[in-house]
Order: C-alpha cells, then sequence, then structure tokens
C-alpha cells in the first residue's frame, strides 16, 4: 500500500492506495509528524510513501517517513514522471499540477487533449496533448477574490461563494460581490474550453480541487469531476519510481 500526501495552500491531504484503489482518506489544516505517525499505525502495511508541497509544513515528517517505509519520495523538479513536460521552467512549476497532469493521462488516456482546471486557493488552468504537459494560466481562486475585494477597500463585505444562480445584475452590494466573482470565474473557464475547442478540437475537460463541483455545476459544456486527480497522479508517479 502507498501513502499519498498532498500539502497545499490551505490543507493537507493524505491518501492510502492499495493498488488503484483509495482505502483511507484524510484531511489536515496543518499536517504534523504526529499526524503521519499515527496514520501509519492506524493503518499497517503502507511500504511507500510520496509527499508533495505547495505549501509550508513541518519537513520533520520527510524524515520520519524515511525513517519508517522503504521508500520514500519528496516529489520535485527531478523526480520523474511518466508524462513529457514542455514547461520552460519546470524547476517553478507546481507539483500539483504536473501530478493532476500525470492523473488526467492515467485516467483519461495519453492520445488525447485535456484540459484541467484545479479550482484551490488559486485556479489554474493546464493543458495536455497527447501525453505531454504544455503548461498553462493562474489566477485567484474563489475566496482570495472575494478576500481581496474586502481587504482593498474601505466598505465592501467579505463575501462566499452563494447558492443558487448569480444573477446578471445584483441588486445587493453583497449580491454584486457574490455574482461578480462567481460569473467572472465561469466565464473565465468558458473561455478557455471555447478556445482549446477551436485549437484542438475535441477535448476532454476535468475540474478538479475544492470548489470543482460548484462551478461545474455553473456551466453547460461537458465536464468530468475528479477531486482525487492530484492524488492518483501522485500514486502514479510513485509506482513508476521502482
Amino acid at each position: 500500500m502507498n501513502l499519498i500526501i498532498d500539502i497545499g495552500n490551505s490543507a493537507a491531504k493524505a491518501a492510502v492506495f492499495d493498488g488503484g484503489r483509495v482505502v483511507e482518506e484524510r484531511r489536515y489544516g496543518h499536517l504534523t509528524t504526529a499526524d503521519a505517525e499515527r496514520l501509519l499505525d492506524d493503518i499497517p502495511g503502507m511500504t511507500a510513501a510520496i509527499l508533495s508541497s505547495v505549501g509550508a509544513y513541518d519537513e520533520a515528517v520527510d524524515g520520519m517517513l524515511a525513517k519508517r517505509l522503504p521508500r520514500f519520495v519528496r516529489f520535485g523538479a527531478a523526480t520523474p514522471v511518466p508524462i513529457a513536460n514542455a514547461y520552460s521552467t519546470p524547476a517553478t512549476l507546481g507539483s500539483d499540477r504536473l501530478a493532476a497532469a500525470v492523473g488526467a493521462v492515467s485516467e483519461y488516456g495519453a492520445d488525447k487533449t485535456i484540459l484541467i482546471a484545479d479550482f484551490g486557493s488559486a485556479i489554474t488552468v493546464d493543458t495536455v496533448v497527447c501525453g505531454t504537459f504544455m503548461g498553462g494560466n493562474i489566477s485567484p481562486g474563489a475566496s482570495m477574490r472575494f478576500k481581496a475585494l474586502n481587504d482593498y477597500t474601505a466598505a465592501l463585505p467579505l463575501c462566499s461563494l452563494p447558492e443558487g444562480d448569480a444573477p446578471l445584475a445584483g441588486s445587493s452590494t453583497r449580491e454584486a460581490i457574490e455574482a461578480g466573482v462567481v460569473r467572472g470565474i465561469t466565464g473565465e473557464i468558458a473561455g478557455y474550453i471555447d478556445e482549446s475547442r477551436r485549437l484542438y478540437g475535441d477535448i476532454i475537460t476535468v475540474f478538479t480541487g475544492g470548489d470543482a463541483n460548484y462551478f461545474a455545476g455553473k456551466l453547460k459544456n461537458t465536464i468530468f469531476v475528479n477531486p482525487r486527480l492530484v492524488m492518483t497522479g501522485l500514486n502514479v508517479i510513485l509506482e513508476n519510481i521502482r
């Protein structure tokens, strides 16, 4: 069994894979060595682990995992991956973006063009063409947009994603902020989908990240929602290193 750890900007996620099947998932606000040790104790039989991080964490976790398991990989720019990477600055590429691309190729096919939108603290929109990571773009996520409007203005309230449809014209300040953020993001993603189709023809669109289901419900395109895309990719990467 493999232990997969993905540390983001706002949370850390851990999953235990038995073959290609997830048998345990846990989420932490901040992953500690004690958390990781407890997970190893609770689920005996793990023989390998991979850790990917784009956020701060206690790096003593690395040493503990390397000591307790026969095989430990700290995923970074030098880690071999089973897809090609056309990014011009691979050392600066977020490990979660590359892992999601590996997961997408594994799940949907190396002969496909895949558009991956990850809705987290930031929104990343990346393209994989026939097994090659081509790159993508980064913009603020929904919570970051709401917080920026509140932080950098004197009178605008802090809002969050609303239930239901966002109106074309908000009838209150709160509604205007909520609709502006939701419509801004949906228009942004719809534009990527339309332009990618014009450029590549048939594409597969995959949403992942915390707000994936919310925004998938706002778009009329055919979209796969895969909340485990990064974890799946990390497991494939770990299995590929022998």
